[in-house]
């Protein structure tokens, strides 16, 4: 037990500067727009569903969608679970296709029992990704010398972090409720370099940086309610808190030329412009005789409601100031399905676990005017029992997801993702009987 123990405890500390410093979950030009892309807020066993878990109440999981479930945990119980994720994305514009790799951890968690009812979790998952680099060229005169051509270069990197605390109880028999407090931290980088073929037209440059540490709450509910010996049925809600985050993004115009070295730096700033939108949420789980789980979440982000900070120097002097209409809300839906013929049973194939999902997500971003991408995934999945002699509970959860994010008029992407989530589940605070 004792060597088990000391590998979770291992584990995290190997995997903790990994995340902190992880930036470079994704590739997708779409980052480069608002807080950048959204990640996804799912452990390894919800993400073979693709991502369903609001309505979800097991005794064996993190699940950190509803931090109503961890009171669910089982009594002298701590669950460690750490997932890796790597993918191949596809990007398509104009018939010209592109390939791209990223690989990263994605979250560490944890759970145990604190009290009869009341479970507490704890742990690090991301909150959204940026991170591209491309460029754009094109000619805006012509002489008898030739053209000449300007070139754009885009890149960012960065992400927002959230280390969480959070507790379940269950006041009454059904029903449980739940809060997931937050520290919200990271910064973002992007950059618009800006050069010409031309060597005596000036150029101009601009950095946009910004750094957040703020809070975040999120809060859940469950209900659980056993329709005959068979069937139970769990409803879940849940609401996360939309707030101001104190962040003072900065905007530096830097105009330069390259014959002269001589160059002019302004220097824009917006006072707290950074905000996150409030999030409403609800599920429905079935569950007949723990063979059968299929679930349906639906998830509503007010993003319509959020304004972002934009440079413009169109129609007079340049300016740095928080601009509306750039994001719209973000209706998603997901169903999905685990099946198990027997997790009790002493025959090893009958324990694994299969998980099957499909989800359909809104675009939130609006880019130059036009709707940004919708989102359509499947996803399907493994939890495979670990037993040895130390442990029989424990678990890996494998799944595979495929992602389309098209709009009509910009790039699509198609991603293949695969998960891979490490759940340890041990006896930590049994009483063990000396003889």
């Amino acid at each position: 037990m004792c060597k088990i123990n000391r590998i979770c405890i291992a584990s995290i500390l190997a995997a903790l500067p990994g995340l902190v410093s992880a930036q470079s979950g994704t590739n997708s030009p779409y980052s480069q727009y608002g807080f950048g892309e959204l990640t996804e807020q799912s452990t390894g066993f919800n993400r073979g569903m693709n991502g369903v878990g609001i309505g979800y109440r097991e005794h064996n999981q993190v699940n950190f969608l509803n931090p109503a479930s961890y009171s669910a945990v089982d009594s002298m119980t701590f669950i460690f679970d750490v997932g890796v994720a790597g993918q191949l994305t596809n990007f398509e514009e104009n018939g010209r296709r592109l390939n791209a790799n990223n690989a990263n951890i994605e979250y560490i968690s944890a759970l145990f029992r604190a009290a009869r009812h009341f479970g507490v979790g704890f742990g690090l998952m991301p909150y959204t990704n940026v991170g591209y680099n491309y460029s754009t060229s094109s000619k805006i005169s012509s002489s008898e010398s030739g053209s000449t051509v300007y070139t754009n270069t885009y890149s960012g990197s960065g992400g927002l972090h959230q280390a969480y605390l959070g507790l379940g109880w269950e006041p009454f028999k059904g029903l449980s409720i739940g809060v997931n407090a937050s520290y919200l931290w990271g910064s973002i980088e992007r950059t618009v370099i800006n050069s010409y073929s031309d060597a005596y037209i000036n150029t101009l440059s601009k950095y946009y940086s910004a750094d957040v540490r703020n809070y975040k709450l999120d809060f859940g509910l469950q209900y659980s309610a056993r329709l005959s010996k068979s069937d139970r049925v769990t409803l879940g809600a849940t609401y996360s808190l939309g707030h101001k985050l104190n962040s003072d993004p900065e905007c530096k115009v830097v105009s330069r030329n390259s014959q002269t070295s001589v160059s002019d730096t302004t220097l824009y700033t917006v006072d707290n412009a950074f905000e996150i939108p409030s999030v409403y949420g609800a599920g429905l789980m079935w569950n007949h005789k723990n063979k059968i789980r299929i679930g349906v979440d639906y998830t509503l982000q007010k993003w319509a409601d959020i304004s972002f900070p934009m440079y413009d120097s169109d129609g007079g002097s340049p300016k740095y100031t928080l601009r509306s209409g750039m994001f719209k809300d973000r209706h998603k839906v997901n169903a999905g399905v685990e099946f198990v013929v027997d997790e009790d049973s002493r025959t090893y194939l009958k324990k694994i676990r299969y998980r099957l999902g499909a989800g359909y997500a809104t675009p939130y971003q609006v880019i130059n005017g036009i709707d940004g991408p919708k989102e359509y995934s499947v996803s399907a999945g493994l939890g495979i029992p670990i037993i040895n002699k130390y442990n029989n509970r424990s678990i890996l959860n494998i799944s595979a997801q495929w992602v389309c994010r098209d709009s009509k008029s910009l790039i699509k992407e198609n991603s293949f993702r695969i998960n891979l989530g490490l759940t340890f589940n041990e006896r930590w605070f049994a009483k063990w009987k000396v003889q």
